[in-house]
């Protein structure tokens, strides 16, 4: 039965109970973390054998010869360029292969286009007295760091089942000079799980903004990211845009942070010729080449893609039972009761779950008092302001099943009190 539809008297008897349960968990003392998308335990363990994938100082070459202990190769080695052309669908003369982080590569980009502009600026961005970017939300809480940081305005687009609002997102870049930017996670999307459509695509290689130096920021994180067998399809971007004759308005990022070591893993940068040669002038003046040894290391242990997407399938043996015992846990306590809906990602890392509105600050408190800490509330908006305090991020990835058991149960508990409470102050 809908909690709305019930009595005063009903629903006080409800939460009485509800409550003596959050007093029992809190009697426990449980600290459990489901506050970042981290890999598990077991997920790091099946990657074991690429410490051993470089044994002497004879393996430490590419088969094009270039010894991977010394300086150079400022774009990364060969073999790192061609897996992430394959990854991204670009050409490895396209890519740039830098450190762990893909964080880091798209801070960095951010921080030249500040201080040097990009290709078609007329000053840096930095210049301005004030930039804006779209930020489709829910989103990426790290992206909005980023623009936080630079003091750059962020607009808040809303996400629909297909991408961002693109009707939304035409109207404004044609009008407004002054945006320079949108951030897209457009496969299994931080945190709806969403896949860009093929119009949506269309549509964002195909914009026409006013400034001349607007860039897309394509964090396609989760790009070999499924769950199932039957994966979702995102159109090329870069084939698009080149078709569109705007081959300049992409950057494309990777890694394998959730594919290896998140610690020690391998991001890239996929962008016009044109795009890459400025970069290239830049970070010639900040580092004298990256970690090859560990790029090469990843590419003696997987090859190619085959090889990671075989790995993949490793780790969705591990993530699946993850996903389905919160998706399943979700359908058996609030089936029914009107307050609560979620997103069932197809891949990914997360998944979106929305209380009625004014509850989910109130609901991660509580969480968080009797042990459970999560992302917090509003994180997935720009400042992290939810408009309508609703949208949860669950990460299901990191504990243990008996661990996530618990947490799931805690939660469902926390969800049903502050809807209550939202109920009873109506």
């Amino acid at each position: 039965m809908e909690l709305a539809k019930m009595s005063k008297n009903e629903l006080q008897d409800i939460l009485k109970n509800l409550k003596e349960k959050h007093e029992e968990f809190k009697s426990k003392n449980l600290k459990l973390d489901m506050s970042r998308g981290k890999p598990g335990a077991d997920q790091l363990d099946i990657i074991e054998g690429m410490l051993s994938a470089i044994k002497s100082n004879k393996d430490c070459f590419t088969e094009y010869g270039i010894d991977c202990r010394n300086y150079g190769a400022l774009e990364g080695i060969p073999e790192a360029k061609k897996i992430f052309a394959d990854i991204l669908g670009a050409n490895p003369d396209e890519v740039l292969v830098g450190g762990n982080s893909s964080l880091n590569i798209m801070y960095d980009t951010i921080a030249r286009a500040m201080s040097f502009g990009v290709v078609g600026s007329e000053k840096p961005w930095g210049k301005y007295d004030k930039i804006k970017f779209l930020c489709p939300s829910p989103g990426y809480d790290r992206h909005f760091s980023i623009c936080q940081l630079f003091n750059i305005e962020m607009i808040t687009i809303d996400m629909t089942a297909q991408g961002p609002d693109m009707d939304t997102v035409e109207k404004l870049t044609s009008q407004d000079e002054l945006i320079k930017g949108i951030w897209c996670v457009p496969m299994y999307s931080n945190p709806e799980g969403i896949t860009f459509s093929d119009e949506v695509v269309k549509r964002l290689a195909n914009l026409k903004p006013k400034a001349k130096d607007f860039r897309i920021m394509w964090d396609n994180a989760y790009a070999v990211h499924h769950l199932s067998e039957k994966p979702d399809k995102l159109l090329n971007i870069f084939e698009e845009c080149k078709k569109a004759n705007n081959p300049n308005l992409v950057y494309m990022f990777a890694s394998t942070s959730k594919i290896s070591y998140p610690g020690v893993g391998v991001a890239a940068l996929a962008t016009s010729r044109e795009n890459l040669e400025q970069i290239k002038k830049q970070i010639f003046v900040q580092t004298i080449g990256p970690d090859k040894l560990n790029q090469l290391r990843h590419i003696k242990y997987f090859k190619d893609l085959n090889g990671i997407n075989e790995q993949m399938k490793k780790h969705r043996k591990i993530l699946k039972p993850k996903f389905d015992t919160v998706l399943n846990k979700l359908d058996e306590e609030f089936k029914g009761l009107e307050i609560a809906y979620w997103n069932k990602p197809n891949g990914g890392y997360f998944i979106s779950f929305n209380t009625i509105d004014g509850c989910a600050k109130r609901t991660l408190e509580l969480a968080k008092e009797a042990g459970v800490t999560m992302t917090p509330a509003g994180a997935t908006f720009p400042y992290g302001k939810d408009p309508n305090d609703r949208n949860i991020r669950i990460a299901p990835t990191y504990p243990p099943i008996s661990e996530l058991k618990i947490a799931m149960d805690l939660f469902c508990v926390c969800v049903k009190i502050a809807c209550i409470e939202k109920l009873l102050d109506k």
